[in-house]
């Protein structure tokens, strides 16, 4: 990854209308705390010194999920090109996390962070070796046309905050 990698991820993001923080880990709980509104649910975050605030439910219902306001997940990897996201699938089900809930937080490692669309195919052939064989691009906030007006929200979430975790 190049220095400039995470700020063409974040000016990608800006072009999509999406947020991007970001924070040190040890600031990271926090922080997804801050932003988070109840009813929250999340997948569990494999980051070290990074926890989701007591306040989320981690394994929800479907009526929890349906409710959910917030919904914070990890994420495998982002395209630093597009302003995507790889919210890859877990037992837990982190996939319907990041797409029900009106506000989508995506937390990624900076070094996860790959320039382009090749090095994410790396990514996804090195997962699928793993056994990792499933995943969720997302890029931006949802979006659709198809009845005139663009509208957002109407088919996942209608504001995605990206949050880095800077590798100091």
């Amino acid at each position: 990854m190049t220095v400039d990698t995470v700020g063409r991820f974040e000016r990608a993001l800006e072009g999509l209308e999406v947020g991007l923080e970001r924070v040190a880990a040890a600031d990271a709980s926090e922080r997804i705390e801050r932003i988070s509104q109840e009813p929250a649910v999340g997948a569990p975050l494999p980051f070290d010194g990074v926890a989701l605030p007591k306040s989320v439910t981690t394994e929800p219902t479907a009526a929890e999920l349906e409710g959910a306001r917030t919904g914070v997940t990890p994420v495998g990897f982002a395209i630093a090109e597009y302003g995507t996201v790889a919210v890859e699938s877990t037992p837990r089900g982190a996939e319907p996390i990041a797409l029900y809930p009106e506000h989508h937080v995506a937390v990624v490692a900076e070094s996860d962070v790959v320039p382009d669309l090749g090095a994410g195919f790396d990514r996804l052939a090195d997962g699928f070796d793993a056994g990792r064989d499933s995943v969720v691009f997302a890029t931006g906030r949802s979006a659709t046309a198809d009845m005139g007006d663009l509208v957002h929200g109407v088919h996942g979430p209608g504001d995605v905050t990206v949050i880095v975790l800077e590798d100091r």
